[in-house]
């Protein structure tokens, strides 16, 4: 994954991704999700509310 920008908050998710044997092909399908979903926030994901995981949800 040397293509993706990291950042505190990527590292954490991959070492979690890892610490669970999740295989590389669903690490980046996880990643491109929260990839999206922080494009539709236009923000960091880390800042996301309930309201607006149901938002995107609906979207």
């Amino acid at each position: 994954m040397t293509d993706v920008r990291t950042t505190p908050l990527l590292e954490r998710m991959i070492d979690d991704m890892r610490i669970r044997c999740l295989r590389q092909q669903s690490q980046q399908a996880h990643i491109r999700a929260v990839k999206h979903f922080a494009g539709f926030l236009g923000r960091s994901p880390d800042t996301a509310t309930t309201e607006d995981l149901r938002s995107y949800q609906l979207h």
